[in-house]
């Protein structure tokens, strides 16, 4: 038999397993697969913020902007002028921002600014008195669309973090973006337009892009998975590409806190053969995350997975890509608030092309990292020289709901460990550790100064009646009309 009849004969029987798995992703992302598209990778501030500007300046009709941080300092100036400039051109200018991601800038003159200038702008889940924990669930989303013609899905912010400051040495903060035309854009249009719907009053038809996007421009194929609450839709795509990869799984996370499954999966695969790699900051914005991360790094390297730490500012990334096929870029960190509780946008990307410019990128960040190991004696340490201990930085703003990441990891393990209603395993030592730190510090607070406990937890429980009987008074107005 020739090798062209032999290789002829092995495609057609990868066929039926391509759809097979086409239909899986589709359904664990609740996303389907769209051909026709042109996809630019996009390399920290410097290619992002260039892209955006540019999309901006081109607009004729619509600018959808969201993006959880949009902070008021010179670069979120920038992109006031450049939307309001556009504002005042008769383009119809939209924009999210996040209540708690724009934390210590709410009441900025920069808000104002933008609404003057006729920009339509909108608030995500600022704290209410009918939902006292409401405000935990966030708008992590980080998307621009211009005239339905050219989106951008991307791990960046806006804010001076992303560009840094040379003249006192200060690094950019790294990161990853795309730039897409296609068909797609009307997915990620559709994005913003059920997160504005959320917000008040929908868009317009006329504010759905100009229809051009409809038209093919590449050759492409990407999903657009928008994640709500309780969805998991990224999350079961994680766990199916864990569960399908052959070769490698690459992955870079700004906040890793992997849960049991997911950690159980990479170790799964790299205990399987597949070359497994986690890039991580090595200094983190927010260091109970750091804490929470590296208790899992034993039980990773055990199984094989290779752990990379950056060695630079902080790495804010989200990736992935696996087998030199599949890509994921976007705004879901590996933990679980971005995959149960919060809003996220990510772009899955089925193409060779694609992945092996997402490699050759993972490859240049892990020339600038140091790989963590395990000694003969079975510590974890960095391989070679160990490199000076980075300080902490302290929370940054905008960084609530990241902390809050690793309080509810905390919560969750202490709850399971109190009840037994699950196994725990090695990855949630850490998270042990800091639970037992939390209840200790409330119990010689209680037992030194009771007010102290009591005075929060009575104002609590009086929030909580207040917001159940404006909810009840709601819901009988409603039922009398």
């Amino acid at each position: 038999m020739s090798d062209e009849i032999l290789k002829e004969l092995q495609r057609e029987a990868r066929v039926p397993s391509r759809i097979i798995a086409d239909q899986a992703f589709s359904r664990a992302a609740g996303a389907p697969l769209i051909p026709g598209n042109k996809v630019r990778l996009l390399r920290d501030a410097t290619e992002n913020y260039a892209a955006w500007f540019e999309a901006i300046r081109k607009a004729r009709n619509t600018i959808h902007f969201e993006s959880y941080i949009i902070h008021a300092d010179e670069i979120g100036w920038q992109f006031r002028e450049a939307l309001a400039a556009k504002a005042r051109e008769g383009v119809r200018v939209k924009l999210i921002y996040d209540w708690m991601g724009a934390l210590g800038h709410r009441y900025s003159p920069f808000w104002r600014s933008l609404k003057n200038a006729g920009i339509e702008v909108r608030c995500f889940n600022p704290p209410h008195l009918d939902s006292p924990l409401g405000w935990l669930r966030r708008d992590h989303r980080k998307m621009l669309s211009v005239d339905g013609r050219v989106g951008f899905v991307t791990g960046l912010c806006v804010g001076r973090s992303w560009v840094g400051d040379p003249k006192r040495g200060v690094e950019p903060w790294r990161d990853t973006g795309v730039e897409i035309q296609g068909p797609a854009v009307a997915d990620i249009e559709h994005a913003f337009a059920q997160m504005w719907a959320i917000l008040g009053s929908p868009l317009l038809t006329d504010d759905l892009g100009d229809g051009r996007a409809a038209w093919p421009e590449g050759d492409v194929a990407l999903r657009i998975v928008a994640s709500y609450p309780n969805t998991g839709s990224l999350y079961r795509f994680d766990q199916l590409i864990g569960a399908l990869a052959r070769q490698t799984i690459w992955l870079t996370d700004a906040y890793f806190i992997g849960t049991a499954p997911y950690i159980q999966a990479l170790r799964a695969a790299a205990m399987d053969g597949v070359d497994v790699r986690l890039l991580l900051p090595r200094t983190n914005d927010v260091p109970i995350v750091r804490t929470l991360s590296r208790a899992g790094y034993r039980t990773l390297l055990e199984a094989g997975v290779r752990i990379f730490e950056w060695n630079g500012s902080m790495l804010h990334a989200k990736t992935a890509v696996a087998d030199g096929r599949w890509a994921r870029v976007g705004s879901t960190n590996l933990n679980i608030a971005s995959w149960l509780g919060n809003w996220e946008l990510d772009v899955v990307v089925e193409d060779e092309g694609f992945a092996r410019e997402m490699e050759e990128m993972y490859l240049n960040d892990l020339a600038h990292s140091v790989e963590i190991v395990l000694s003969p004696r079975q510590k974890v340490r960095s391989a070679g020289q160990p490199a000076r201990r980075p300080r902490h930085l302290k929370i940054a703003e905008g960084s609530g709901g990241r902390a809050m990441v690793g309080l509810l990891r905390a919560g969750n393990t202490l709850g399971a460990a109190i009840t037994s209603r699950r196994g725990l395993g090695p990855p949630e030592v850490g998270a042990l550790a800091i639970s037992a730190a939390l209840v200790l510090c409330v119990t010689i607070l209680g037992a030194i100064w009771p007010l102290v406990i009591s005075i929060p937890v009575v104002l609590f429980c009086v929030w909580v009646v207040l917001a159940l009987l404006v909810r009840i008074y709601r819901l009988r107005v409603n039922r009398d009309r």
